[in-house]
C-alpha cells in the first residue's frame, strides 16, 4: 500500500505493481487518481491496482482510509508512507491541527497504528516512512507553529517529527514480524516542490531562489524517479529481510539518525532494535494529545488471519 505524493510515489507504486503485488495506492483526486493507477496497470502489467480515496489532513479521513482497507484486505505486506505536504502558511486542519504536522506527522503515525493487525497479519511486513527536508532539532513548545511559522522550515520540523515517532515504533515492534525504516529521498521535482514560494525559504536561502526554481522544473518525472529508489530499496531489498530501525540516504547507504531523535548521548544511533525499551518520550505523550487520545499500545490482534494475496 502506497500513501502518495503523486509523482514520488508513483515509481515505487510501478515498481511493486512490476513485481506482481497487488498495490493499493491512496488520493484525495478521483480523477487524478484513477488516472494514475490506469497508468501503473499499463506500465506495470499487473491489474491488481486499486485506488482509496483519502483527505490525509483529516483524523476521520485517515480513520476511514484504514476501515476502507482493512474491509478488503486481510493482510499488509509492505506500507510506504509518503504523503507530503508544504503549507505557504498556518493553517488549521476540522480538528485544530496545523496542517504539515497533520499530513506529514501525525496521519503516517495514525494511519499505521490503524493498520497494524494487517501488517502483523503478514509473515515479514515493512513499514517504510519518507523522510524530506532538514533533519533538525524538534521544538516541543512549537509544534503546532503557534510561535512562528516557518514556511520549509515547518516542513522539516514536521518531517523530523515523523522520524522520531518512526525511530520509536521500530523498538516498540523490535520483537515483532514488522520493520520500521526510514528513506530521505533527495530533491525532486513534484507537484509540491513546485508550489513553494520565495517567502517559504528560509531567509539565508532566499538568495538562491532562481537556482531552486530551476530544479522544480517538472522534468516528466526523472528526478521523481531517482528519489524513489531509496523507498523501493527499502520495500523491495531482499538484504532489508528482518532489518528494522534503518535510516538511508537518498542512494540507498545507510546513515546515521539524527542526535535530535535518539535521546540523551545518542548511543543508539544506527540500530534503535538493539536499544532497551524506554518509556514514550515527551514528545509522543504529546502527539498523543493532538490524535484523539490515540496511545501508543497495540491494538488488538486479528482473529482470523485467513489466506491473501500479498498487498
Amino acid at each position: 500500500m502506497v500513501e502518495r505524493e503523486p509523482q514520488r510515489a508513483r515509481a515505487p507504486a510501478l515498481e511493486l505493481a512490476r513485481l506482481g503485488a497487488r498495490v493499493v495506492v491512496t488520493g484525495r483526486d478521483r480523477d487524478r487518481g484513477e488516472a494514475a493507477v490506469a497508468a501503473l496497470r499499463e506500465r506495470g502489467g499487473n491489474r491488481n491496482v486499486d485506488l482509496l480515496l483519502a483527505d490525509l489532513s483529516s483524523q476521520a479521513g485517515v480513520r476511514a482510509l484504514a476501515a476502507q482497507f482493512t474491509d478488503h484486505h486481510q493482510r499488509l505486506d509492505v506500507l510506504i508512507n509518503n504523503a507530503g505536504l508544504a503549507g505557504p502558511e498556518r493553517r488549521l486542519t476540522a480538528d485544530g491541527i496545523e496542517a504539515d504536522l497533520a499530513v506529514n506527522a501525525l496521519a503516517p503515525f495514525l494511519l499505521t497504528r490503524l493498520l497494524l493487525p494487517r501488517l502483523r497479519a503478514s509473515p515479514s511486513a515493512r513499514i517504510v516512512n519518507v523522510a524530506g527536508g532538514e533533519p533538525g532539532q524538534i521544538h516541543l513548545d512549537n509544534l503546532q507553529e503557534e510561535r512562528s511559522f516557518r514556511g520549509l522550515e515547518t516542513y522539516s520540523h514536521t518531517k523530523t517529527i515523523q522520524m522520531a515517532l518512526s525511530y520509536e515504533l521500530a523498538q516498540r515492534l523490535r520483537d515483532s514480524s514488522v520493520t520500521v525504516n526510514v528513506c530521505y529521498p533527495g530533491r525532486a521535482s513534484t507537484a509540491m516542490t513546485q508550489s513553494v514560494t520565495p517567502d517559504m525559504l528560509p531567509v539565508g536561502m532566499r538568495e538562491a531562489w532562481p537556482a531552486l526554481e530551476r530544479m522544480a522544473r517538472p522534468d516528466q518525472g526523472r528526478s521523481a524517479a531517482e528519489a524513489a529508489r531509496s523507498s523501493i530499496y527499502l520495500a523491495t531489498s531482499p538484504e532489508l529481510q528482518g532489518v528494522t530501525g534503518q535510516y538511508v540516504d537518498s542512494h540507498c547507504q545507510p546513515a546515521a539518525w539524527p542526535a535530535a531523535l535518539v535521546g540523551e548521548g545518542g548511543e543508539h544511533l544506527q540500530h534503535p532494535a538493539d536499544a532497551p525499551r524506554a518509556r514514550p518520550r515527551p514528545m509522543c505523550t504529546n502527539l498523543q494529545v493532538l490524535l484523539d487520545g490515540e496511545a501508543w499500545e497495540d491494538p488488538p490482534s486479528l482473529g482470523d488471519h485467513g489466506d491473501a494475496e500479498a498487498e
